[in-house]
């Protein structure tokens, strides 16, 4: 099992960024995925999930209508479209498949 994310990097506040998430070595289209992310200090936080066809979603209340999680199954690859960033958003952001694999992280840092 492999998961790979790419996309962070440096933005301003009320930036954005796309994060992705490649898969492999499992049949992506047969799991629940989620972005949880890690902030410098603090524990692991939950940001948001997606169903394995893609039908349901959830966040958390830091990130609702900020945030739009989603998947391609055809190219196993998971998303998360991150929108007005703000300062409290700087962390590591880690793909997360709910059997207990994690991705490498990428970080996201928002600052002027």
């Amino acid at each position: 099992v492999q998961l790979v994310e790419s996309g962070g990097g440096l933005v301003q506040p009320g930036g954005s960024l796309r994060l992705s998430c490649a898969a492999s070595g499992f049949t992506f289209s047969n799991y629940r995925m989620d972005w949880v992310r890690r902030a410098p200090g603090k524990g692991p936080e939950f940001v948001s999930d997606i169903t394995s066809g893609g039908g349901s979603t959830s966040y958390a209340d830091s990130v609702k209508g900020r945030f739009t999680i989603s998947r391609d199954n055809a190219k196993n690859t998971l998303y998360l479209q991150m929108n007005s960033l703000k300062p409290e958003d700087t962390a590591v952001y880690y793909c997360y498949r709910p059997t207990g694999d994690w991705g490498q992280g990428t970080q996201v840092t928002v600052s002027s």
